[in-house]
């Protein structure tokens, strides 16, 4: 379906077919990539494919931050996040097939029609602590909240883009704190300018009162051409807020637009504040904790579109862990850390599939984990009661095993929770004595240049 003229697939045109997609019109574009509508021709649902071309991500030095976007947006599963549903790759391209908001920017809708009504910036606001809320509680800090990265869809309600600045957790120092200044000028907090750490809940608090602000006034609360006067303003706080702002409001907006982090108010806070609280209905999360884990992966030959593998009921290899392993696609530089983290990690081994289970559920038996067995995966628990540990101990670990051919397996371990000396006792134990040379080439011939590989959506 997609064929590679010389080193680079051509999808620039309006109609070329990657995979299951047909491309449309350009819907934005960077220095690094395009933005395209595409539409599933099995299912005709829209999306929007993010095109980035690999030799400009790290001609530019922005691989951390493509990377650290496609693991955010991994683990989101809220209404008022923008969703990741697919990322395809080839040797010179990475495609992610996002959720498609159709009505643009918040920036433009203001832009073109002025400030909200207070009740429509109220519900606006809503979603946007919602889906803040929300990413504090999985460990992501956004770090560049502001109006081009918050969209519209077509019922008016919001959709939080652009993860590239976010942080997890393993980017926190040994006070939990955050160090790199990022974001935007405007809706930048105080404490990020100062250089000293900063809390990246209290920081990402602070953007959202910028954009409440604009919301409602249809201006920014801090704004000068000379940057220096600029952060002048933020750090004095004190925003100018217009007669036609309600009391509420208004305490609100003052509260969050505190120039200290320690003073100004929290998520649980602003939830608990009358004026945001008239007609709050909190948006439900698709809470469950082990979706970003269940991605069976498969590939498409380029050539045929037909999909690889043995059939659907095998699992199939990851696409991000098959690029970190495969040296022949070349693509292990750009995806190598994507699954090095606290929460995941992977190994191949040569055992079969059912051997693997059982010497995991031994190994980890002898190591004092319980075991549990569920929807072809094991999950590993540890809880300890040590007077000389209270709180640690505890640790919880989902197994699974992937098939790439009759030879080779991956196995995927994600920590859902718990003590990470207990996580890293246990997989350092697992890949020493069931792993194999994690470099080793998986593929061969001409599936080396022809073929790409999927994460496809959940069902």
């Amino acid at each position: 379906m997609v064929r590679e003229s010389g080193s680079c697939v051509d999808v620039e045109k309006k109609g070329v077919q990657i995979a299951q997609y047909e491309i449309g019109r350009t819907l934005g574009e960077g220095n690094f990539g395009k933005v395209k509508q595409a539409k599933n021709l099995i299912t005709g649902k829209e999306y929007a494919v993010k095109i980035l071309d690999k030799k400009k991500i790290l001609a530019i030095s922005i691989d951390n931050q493509i990377k650290r976007e496609i693991a955010t947006l991994k683990l989101l599963r809220h209404p008022n996040v923008v969703r990741l549903y697919e990322v395809l790759a080839t040797k010179t391209k990475i495609y992610m097939v996002l959720e498609y908001v159709t009505e643009g920017e918040l920036f433009d809708k203001i832009a073109s029609k002025g400030r909200f009504k207070e009740d429509n910036g109220r519900k606006i606001f809503h979603q946007l602590i919602d889906a803040v809320s929300y990413c504090h509680e999985n460990g992501v800090y956004h770090r560049d909240l502001k109006l081009e990265n918050v969209l519209v869809d077509s019922e008016a309600n919001i959709k939080i883009s652009d993860f590239g600045l976010s942080a997890l957790p393993q980017n926190l120092d040994d006070n939990g704190l955050l160090h790199t200044t990022c974001g935007s000028p405007n809706y930048v907090a105080p404490e990020v300018l100062s250089n000293k750490g900063y809390d990246g809940e209290m920081a990402d608090i602070w953007s959202c009162g910028v954009i409440l602000y604009v919301i409602l006034t249809g201006f920014l609360p801090f704004d000068d051409r000379n940057l220096a006067v600029l952060y002048q303003k933020i750090f004095r706080g004190v925003p100018q807020i217009p007669k036609w702002i309600s009391p509420g409001a208004s305490n609100l907006i003052t509260s969050i637009l505190d120039p200290n982090p320690k003073t100004r108010i929290n998520i649980d806070g602003i939830k608990a504040d009358l004026w945001f609280k008239h007609d709050y209905v909190p948006a439900i999360p698709e809470d469950d904790k082990e979706i970003y884990i269940n991605d069976d992966a498969f590939f498409i030959n380029e050539e045929t579109g037909e999909s690889g593998g043995q059939g659907s009921e095998l699992n199939q290899i990851n696409a991000f862990q098959l690029i970190g392993m495969s040296a022949c696609l070349d693509l292990s530089g750009f995806f190598e850390k994507e699954d090095a983290s606290e929460r995941r990690m992977i190994f191949a081994s040569n055992h079969s599939s059912k051997d693997l289970f059982e010497r995991i559920d031994a190994i980890a038996t002898n190591l004092g984990f319980q075991i549990q067995k569920r929807n072809g995966k094991l999950k590993i628990l540890h809880q300890s009661k040590s007077s000389k540990n209270p709180g640690g101990g505890h640790v919880s670990v989902s197994a699974q095993v992937f098939e790439l051919s009759t030879s080779v397996c991956v196995v995927e371990l994600s920590k859902f929770y718990g003590d990470p000396s207990l996580y890293r006792e246990l997989c350092a134990k697992l890949s020493n004595e069931l792993g194999v040379c994690k470099s080793k080439p998986f593929l061969t011939g001409q599936e080396e240049t022809t073929s790409y590989y999927v994460i496809p959506p959940s069902i």
